[in-house]
């Protein structure tokens, strides 16, 4: 195998897929990443895949002989990106009778690298989705939902399922929803093409994979690219351009959220979200060490809501700010940094928070634009 490619497209490269490599890899070959040049196509291809999350990405370079072969991914991420920029030619001479194995040299403009190398006939092949149906949805729509709901998952590793993020494919739309157990978002973005057949597809697809996806298009795509999103029970794969993510799904039932989100509500305010924030922020400076909790309280006479924290030993504050409210006043507690971690992710400048009880669950929605819901439960108050 030889090739000829630009520092800058081999380092870029290399380190979008050295994160599916594993810290500790159960086999040896899994701490590599494959290399694939194809003479024909003139195209380089690089995976790697720690048996739950697979990611491939390929660019284009003067392949003067074709191959394929397994490089340790951390000790060539390494050299390539302190490279200087420039030509890089890659080339492997197959053991003669040393028994030096496979030796991978990489020419810069200056120097030379020679790197142990392995066969790549070891390394797993990434799993493919067969027959299934494509969802295709933009590049914006899917960023757009992995914002909204991301940041709602688990980071308990017992409570596997809740570590990632739940996805339902219906006809024209893909949902996401992200529980903690304390509060839940739930995102619906539209599909670009409808999918033929009616019945829904669900799977939970963990919150690492899909942090690497929202890194990777974030990396070097326009909002109206398609992504193509193959779902199936036990695989997820997305695929644009040159790239590739394929994951594991998680097994478990998924609660059955939807039943969380009252149908009715007693009182309605609306709310300009930068204030609401940064009024939040500055509050949340005194909100107790031990609990983090503040106090919402709506008057609806003065049209006005005000927040207010006291933290005992260290002071107490309190703001006000304008809303437009319906229903009787009530105070309600929350948590501040499950309540702001969610406002940040509502994508319109004015939000509605519907409520009955202080302790029933707090819905809060974007006012126009995305179809989004952010439940918060409420804290209760101790006198």
């Amino acid at each position: 195998m030889k090739l000829i490619c630009s520092q800058s497209d081999l380092s870029s490269n290399l380190s979008l897929v050295s994160r599916a490599v594993p810290s500790r890899p159960t086999h040896p070959v899994l701490a590599n990443i494959l290399l694939q040049a194809d003479a024909e196509t003139n195209q380089v291809s690089l995976t790697a895949f720690d048996l739950s999350l697979g990611i491939r990405t390929s660019f284009s370079a003067e392949v003067l002989e074709g191959g394929t072969i397994a490089l340790p991914a951390k000790l060539l991420v390494d050299i390539t990106s302190r490279l200087p920029e420039g030509e890089i030619t890659l080339d492997d001479q197959s053991a003669d009778n040393t028994g030096e194995g496979i030796i991978v040299t990489l020419k810069p403009k200056s120097g030379r690298y020679q790197v142990r190398a392995m066969g790549a006939e070891e390394f797993p092949e990434l799993p493919v989705i067969e027959n299934a149906e494509a969802i295709t949805l933009t590049t914006a729509a899917l960023i757009e939902g992995l914002k909204g709901s991301l940041f709602a998952t688990s980071s308990d590793e017992t409570k596997q399922v809740l570590t990632g993020v739940h996805l339902t494919l219906k006809q024209d739309t893909l949902e996401f929803a992200a529980t903690d157990g304390h509060r839940l978002a739930v995102l619906e973005t539209t599909n670009e093409r409808p999918v033929e057949g009616s019945e829904q597809v669900e799977v939970t697809v963990p919150a690492r994979a899909l942090r690497e996806l929202q890194r990777m298009l974030g990396h070097n795509s326009t909002s109206e690219e398609t992504v193509a999103v193959y779902l199936d029970q036990g695989q997820v794969v997305f695929a644009w351009q040159n790239q590739r993510l394929t994951s594991r799904t998680l097994e478990g039932q998924y609660p059955a959220y939807r039943q969380l989100i009252p149908r009715q509500f007693e009182r309605q305010v609306t709310l300009e979200r930068k204030q609401f924030i940064s009024t939040l922020e500055r509050i949340a400076v005194l909100a107790d060490q031990k609990n983090n909790i503040v106090k919402v309280s709506i008057d609806n006479a003065n049209q006005e809501i005000t927040l207010s924290c006291e933290a005992q030993d260290v002071g107490s504050g309190t703001e006000s700010m304008p809303a437009q409210i319906s229903g009787e006043d009530i105070d309600i507690a929350f948590n501040v940094k499950y309540l702001m971690e969610g406002l940040k992710e509502l994508p319109s400048s004015e939000i509605q928070m519907h409520l009955n009880q202080s302790l029933t669950p707090v819905i809060f929605t974007p006012l126009g634009g995305l179809k989004m819901t952010y439940l918060a439960m409420p804290v209760q108050l101790r006198n």
